[in-house]
């Protein structure tokens, strides 16, 4: 038996997300998605998103643009272009925790993530910060990714796991290793793992130094 979270990143998307919120649905499992700011400006994209509220899915920040890793920024206004935008494009679809996503540019949990002004901003604005303990690269193996996920799963007693709701071909597979992970003892859950989120509601909870860059040092 193990738990699993369920994350879906850099949508929304008019091919992807219906399909994934049917099936979901289905199942009745409510996941979390990380959605990317400027692609809420389609009115068609924010509507799916509205509608992953509407269903019980919590809505969270992703970045704006999710072009480079907020660590290695070192414009002064990164947290506000980035984090800020966003947050103002999901507006009334926030969960009351500001569920925000930092991206490490293919699944790395290193410097990054984030940098000192950006903590800072994610401090004074109480967002919580939500990180991962499985990424079975489905944007890079579309075909073969259930593999790797089922097996990140079995090593764990809780995964939080990082899918993408995007048109790689990787969500047609997302049915079979949702029975597969139910068959095998997985039981669904929304919440995440307290060694998941460092950052709590503005809180630092856990050390972060690890996903901190130095890069506004040498600036």
């Amino acid at each position: 038996m193990y738990d699993l979270t369920l994350t879906f990143d850099n949508g929304p998307d008019p091919e992807v997300t219906p399909r994934v919120l049917d099936i979901l649905a289905e199942r009745g499992i409510k996941a979390t998605f990380f959605v990317i700011g400027e692609k809420l400006a389609d009115p068609a994209r924010r509507a799916l998103a509205s509608r992953a509220h509407g269903e019980g899915h919590w809505i969270g920040n992703h970045t704006f643009t999710h072009s480079v890793p907020l660590g290695e920024q070192k414009d002064s206004d990164t947290a506000e272009n980035e984090i800020g935008r966003t947050q103002v494009a999901i507006g009334d679809l926030a969960h009351p925790q500001r569920w925000f996503r930092p991206f490490g540019g293919g699944g790395n949990l290193d410097t990054r993530l984030l940098k000192p002004s950006v903590v800072d901003y994610l401090a004074r604005n109480k967002h919580s910060c939500v990180l991962w303990n499985a990424i079975p690269r489905d944007w890079d193996d579309p075909d073969g990714w259930i593999v790797r996920a089922l097996d990140q799963c079995s090593r764990q007693p809780w995964t939080l796991m990082v899918l993408h709701d995007l048109p790689t071909g990787a969500m047609d597979h997302l049915e079979r290793f949702l029975d597969r992970a139910e068959a095998a003892g997985g039981r669904f859950r929304q919440d995440f793992p307290p060694q998941c989120v460092p950052i709590r509601s503005g809180e630092i909870a856990l050390p972060i130094n690890d996903y901190v860059s130095s890069i506004e040092e040498s600036v």
